[in-house]
C-alpha cells in the first residue's frame, strides 16, 4: 500500500493565523517538497474557493496550485482530490489536465467529482442542482473528458453538455491517457461511474466498510465487463499520533464527523504509534491501493517525514 499526503490548501481554516498570502503559499510548497522527499506516492489538493464553514480566510485555488507545485518537485504525483466537475466546462478541464500532464512530465492525476458545498456554489453564482442530476452531470463529463484524451476530436450532444470537433492537442504524456480518478462512494450512481469510467477512486469510510463499498464496485465492474483489479482503490484518512490513544483521541476535531462518516477515533490513524500501526493494516487488509493522509499537525513538514521514517521508510 502505498502513501499520499492531502496538502492543505485553505478549506479548513488552515491559514488563519497568516497574514501574508505569499508565505502561506511558501508553506504548501514546502510541505509538498516534504512529501516529495520523503517517499509519498501522491500529493493531493482540494478543489475548493472558500473555507468550511464559510468565513474569511485564505484558500489557493487547486488548478494553478498544482502547476506550480508540478514545478516546485520532482518525483512525486500531483492530482486534485477533488476537482468539483460544475466548477469548470468538462471539454477546457480535460484540456487543462492535458497541459498540466505535460508541465508535470507525466505525474498528474484527475480527480473529478459531482460536488457537494452548496454554499461555494451559491457564492459563485453555479446552480447547485439535485445530486441525481449532478451525478447525471458528472457521467456526461466523464465521457467527454476521456473522449478528449484518447480520440482525435470529440462531439458529445448530451442533456447537460455538448461539444462538437472539440480538438485537444497535446493530450498529455501519459499513456493510454491521464489516470481518471472518480471520488465517491453512492453504491447506485457514483460506484458505477467508476467502474464505467475510472482508472483510480477515493471512497472515505472506514475499513471495515470498505470492504462492502469495494464488493459493491467489484459487481458493477462485472456488469459493465471491467477488471476490478485494473481500477486503484484510495481512501482518506486522518493522522494523530501520540504518546497514548487517550492523547491522541482528545485532538479529533470537532469537524469530524462532517467529513469522515461514523467515529473517525474508532478507525483513523489516531494514538500511539502501535495502534496506528495496526489501523494501517486494517486499511491494507481491506484493500486500498494507495492511503491518503491528511495530518492533524497539516502545516508541519516535520510530522510528514517522521510518518515517513516509521512507516514508509521505518
Amino acid at each position: 500500500m502505498k502513501f499520499s499526503l492531502y496538502l492543505p490548501t485553505g478549506l479548513g481554516h488552515n491559514f488563519a493565523s497568516y497574514t501574508d498570502p505569499v508565505a502561506a503559499f511558501e508553506t504548501i510548497t514546502e510541505l509538498a517538497r516534504a512529501a516529495d522527499e520523503s517517499g509519498y506516492e501522491t500529493v493531493w489538493v482540494a478543489d475548493h474557493f472558500v473555507p468550511f464553514p464559510v468565513a474569511p480566510g485564505y484558500v489557493f485555488e487547486s488548478w494553478t496550485t498544482l502547476t506550480a507545485l508540478a514545478r516546485d518537485t520532482s518525483r512525486i504525483r500531483i492530482g486534485q482530490m477533488v476537482t468539483g466537475n460544475n466548477y469548470r466546462n468538462p471539454a477546457l478541464q480535460a484540456k487543462m489536465a492535458s497541459t498540466l500532464d505535460v508541465i508535470s512530465s507525466g505525474r498528474m492525476t484527475f480527480g473529478i467529482g459531482a460536488g457537494w458545498y452548496e454554499d461555494e456554489y451559491t457564492a459563485y453564482g453555479y446552480p447547485f442542482e439535485d445530486a441525481p442530476t449532478r451525478l447525471r452531470q458528472l457521467d456526461e463529463a466523464a465521457h467527454i473528458i476521456r473522449s478528449m484524451w484518447t480520440q482525435a476530436e470529440t462531439t458529445f450532444e448530451g442533456t447537460h453538455y455538448r461539444v462538437h470537433k472539440a480538438l485537444n492537442e497535446p493530450k498529455g504524456v501519459q499513456q493510454p491517457h491521464i489516470p481518471l480518478l472518480i471520488a465517491g462512494s453512492g453504491e447506485k450512481m457514483t460506484l458505477k461511474l467508476v467502474a464505467k469510467y475510472a482508472d483510480a477512486c477515493n471512497v472515505q469510510v472506514s475499513p471495515e466498510e470498505l470492504l462492502r463499498k469495494y464488493d459493491i464496485l467489484e459487481n458493477h465492474c462485472a456488469t459493465v465487463g471491467r477488471d476490478y483489479e485494473s481500477i486503484t482503490r484510495t481512501s482518506t484518512s486522518y493522522c494523530i499520533i501520540a504518546d497514548t490513544d487517550a492523547e491522541a483521541r482528545a485532538q479529533v476535531p470537532p469537524w469530524a464527523p462532517m467529513v469522515f462518516p461514523g467515529e473517525l477515533a474508532d478507525y483513523g490513524l489516531i494514538g500511539n504509534l502501535d495502534t496506528v500501526r495496526e489501523r494501517i493494516d486494517a486499511y491494507r487488509a481491506a484493500g486500498v491501493d494507495e492511503l491518503l493522509i491528511s495530518f492533524h499537525d497539516s502545516l508541519d513538514p516535520g510530522a510528514i517525514r517522521d510518518f515517513a521514517k516509521e512507516f514508509i521508510h521505518p
